[in-house]
């Protein structure tokens, strides 16, 4: 994922400790845009340049980099994405503009280091830049605010570029989506919430959306690397119908109920299947522990002694867990599917989706299984 965004304020860690918001790279292109086109329009840069949020905020930025040639200005801009552990921090954000024909208005160009769509389902077309509709819209108003102030029309092409971009967009899920030859320009508010994890759960939807345009009618969302090369080993399904679910099931399974697909693979490790088997829609270790008790007692429903369901009490992981229940012979990661597969159909409150669940163990074994089931 790129960034995160989300509403403005401040943001405190457990500890009390606060955590410095930053800006997204829409909020950094939006920057660099309006201070190129003040450029072109009047031959000097705005430094800072002041820039107007979706709620209305005005932040400045100082430019980093600025350079003119014949018929065009550009300007570069310094992504600060505050504490969040954000791929583009400290990227520079680069908007070069000339003018356009008249009557075209602001018409984007992909720069070095910012991706194309390739596929369908993304928010925005087939061979267009993939600057989301949030930042274009922040783009149109700042291009419109230098043109007003200069008595110029608002007729400019844009072409945002990001240093480095199509490096770090191997790190983002941008190739899985369909966008090659860089990062995305997001954001929805312009500003980013230090581990909101807004972007990663809006990369779920974007996938879910990718592989229903694309008219797949089986998808898998994993919990990590391995389960998802577990699923790969399966059933050979392509790149684009792989979710990369992480520890949000919740997300995931509201957006596909209102966002069907007709076969849903939810493979994950033994321990934070373990949780959604519980009904817990959040897999996160610090969010959601192990039930060790719950364990120990789904094993006693197998048939377990009581020596048995003590050792599964006093266990020290969930993996330790496993393995007493595979030395007594129990099918404890089959019952943990089955409930997990009942939680799953739960929240997808009869959405056309059948759920299978496949539990792997730390190696990538599939170690448990719920077969296929809908509404």
């Amino acid at each position: 994922m790129d960034e995160h965004s989300a509403a403005n304020g401040d943001e405190s860690e457990s500890d009390g400790k606060a955590l410095r918001r930053g800006w997204t790279t829409g909020t950094c292109a939006t920057a660099a845009a309006r201070a190129a086109c003040e450029a072109l329009f009047t031959g000097r840069f705005p430094d800072p340049v002041t820039v107007t949020l979706p709620g209305g905020q005005t932040p400045a930025f100082a430019l980093a980099w600025s350079e003119t040639g014949d018929s065009w200005a550009a300007a570069g801009v310094v992504k600060d994405a505050g504490d969040d552990p954000d791929v583009t921090h400290g990227a520079l954000v680069r908007a070069r503009v000339w003018r356009a024909e008249p009557g075209q208005g602001v018409v984007f160009r992909a720069g070095e280091g910012v991706g194309t769509v390739t596929r369908p389902g993304l928010p925005v077309p087939v061979g267009e830049p993939a600057i989301n509709p949030v930042p274009r819209a922040m783009i149109r108003q700042a291009v419109a605010e230098a043109a007003a102030l200069a008595g110029q029309p608002a007729d400019v092409v844009v072409e945002v570029s990001v240093e480095n971009g199509e490096a770090l967009a191997r790190r983002t899920m941008n190739p899985r989506l369909g966008i090659v030859g860089g990062l995305s320009i997001l954001g929805t508010t312009g500003i980013v919430v230090p581990y909101s994890c807004a972007a990663w759960i809006a990369s779920i939807h974007r996938g879910v959306d990718v592989a229903r345009a694309a008219g797949l009618t089986h998808v898998a969302a994993c919990t990590g690397d391995t389960s998802e090369k577990a699923v790969v080993a399966r059933y050979g399904l392509p790149d684009h119908a792989l979710l990369d679910m992480g520890d949000f099931v919740g997300g995931t399974l509201k957006y596909l109920r209102s966002h069907p697909v007709p076969r849903l693979t939810l493979c994950g490790g033994f321990a934070k299947f373990g949780k959604l088997a519980r009904g817990l829609m959040d897999l996160h270790s610090k969010r959601n522990s192990v039930d060790l008790d719950w364990l120990a007692d789904r094993l006693a429903e197998l048939g377990a002694g009581p020596e048995v369901t003590t050792q599964a009490r006093t266990a020290n992981t969930a993996a330790q867990v496993l393995g007493i229940a595979a030395e007594a012979g129990l099918p404890l990661a089959d019952r943990v599917a089955a409930l997990a597969q009942d939680a799953a159909l739960g929240v997808l409150e009869g959405a056309p989706v059948d759920v299978e669940v496949l539990v792997t163990d730390r190696q990538g074994n599939i170690v448990g299984k719920a077969d296929w089931r809908g509404p």
